[in-house]
């Protein structure tokens, strides 16, 4: 079982299959895994001992930056992933953490979960997708419906304004063109956070 990876220069958590999303460019619904990592679909979710246990094995004088995002949307096991950054905050205070998420954990859970963040996440990576509504329905198939696009702004709003850092990314053409991009950042710095275009990653 894959509960932490290897990209680049930073380690990977994975910590669930589950999502409310099913975008339509989303790499899962291409393969079991992403830049040569063993195969990230989990047999079952593994525990908190399990996830601290496989992070305590990377050597943090070579990985700077440890990133909750596997397969599945990070935030559906909020008190795993909070608990397990501040175990890694706590032991390593130098590493950067970041969590890649939808930004939907408000409806996921019913609250304002961004203040829980708060002192144990150092960037929250957002995927905004899309500067249309309409849009994003028909991308990102949320389970929550017409609800999600505005609880995902209105997240990443109240995260920026708790002083964490957001992100929030969108993929670059053919998923989107320039004049998207153009509105979409405009979006993004009106909640408080700067844009990031992602590269696309063809299936083939």
């Amino acid at each position: 079982m894959t509960v932490t990876y290897q990209v680049r220069s930073a380690v990977y958590v994975n910590l669930t299959n589950r999502c409310p999303c099913a975008c339509t460019f989303c790499l899962r619904q291409n393969g079991p895994g992403i830049y040569g990592s063993s195969p990230l679909w989990l047999e079952r979710e593994p525990t908190l001992k399990e996830v601290v246990e496989s992070l305590d094995g990377w050597d943090y004088g070579k990985f700077k930056e440890v990133v909750f995002c596997g397969y599945g949307e990070p935030t559906e096991r909020l008190d795993v992933l909070l608990e397990a950054a501040k175990h890694l905050k706590a032991a390593h205070p130098d590493v950067t953490i970041r969590v890649n998420t939808n930004g939907l954990a408000d409806l996921i859970w019913g609250r304002d979960t961004a203040p829980d963040f708060a002192g144990k996440v150092d960037v929250l990576s957002i995927s905004l997708n899309t500067d249309d509504p309409a849009e994003y329905l028909a991308v990102c198939r949320p389970k929550f419906g017409e609800a999600a696009y505005p609880a995902m702004q209105r997240f990443a709003k109240n995260a920026a304004s708790l002083g964490i850092k957001v992100v929030m990314t969108i993929v670059d053409a053919p998923v989107t063109t320039p004049e998207q991009q153009v509105r979409c950042r405009a979006i993004a710095e009106s909640l408080g956070a700067t844009l990031r275009i992602r590269p696309y990653e063809s299936p083939e």
